[in-house]
């Protein structure tokens, strides 16, 4: 995908010290930010896992469960497994939409001021 955006300045400003960095991190805007990211991340990637896990756990030990047909030739363990797919676009989509809202506006005020445009 082409943009119109000329390339970064390589004359730009100096990059921040290490200290700054430090100082940086230390703030409470960057507390809040890691607080969002981790409040939202978090249990989601718990709960993704302990899904999967009862999938895999499912399919070893209740066979005969999962092979309980729903309709036709759907089982239930097709069902699940489609479940998989859909639960991981739906959490893609989520935290997109989150990131968007929440992460990227207070991201992008702690560049611009480690940037020097603040």
């Amino acid at each position: 995908m082409a943009t119109d955006a000329p390339p970064p300045s390589k004359a730009g400003s100096p990059l921040p010290s290490t200290e700054e960095f430090v100082e940086e991190q230390e703030s409470a805007e960057f507390g809040e930010l890691r607080r969002s990211y981790r409040s939202f991340a978090f249990p989601l990637t718990v709960a993704f896992i302990a899904w999967y896990l009862l999938y895999v756990l499912l399919s070893n030990y209740a066979g005969d469960f999962m092979g309980t047909k729903l309709f036709g030739n759907i089982n239930v363990a097709l069902v699940l497994g489609l479940g998989q797919f859909l639960t991981t676009f739906l959490i893609a989509w989520w935290y997109s939409r989150h990131a968007a809202a929440k992460l990227d506006p207070k991201a992008e005020a702690i560049k611009s001021r480690m940037e020097g445009g603040a």
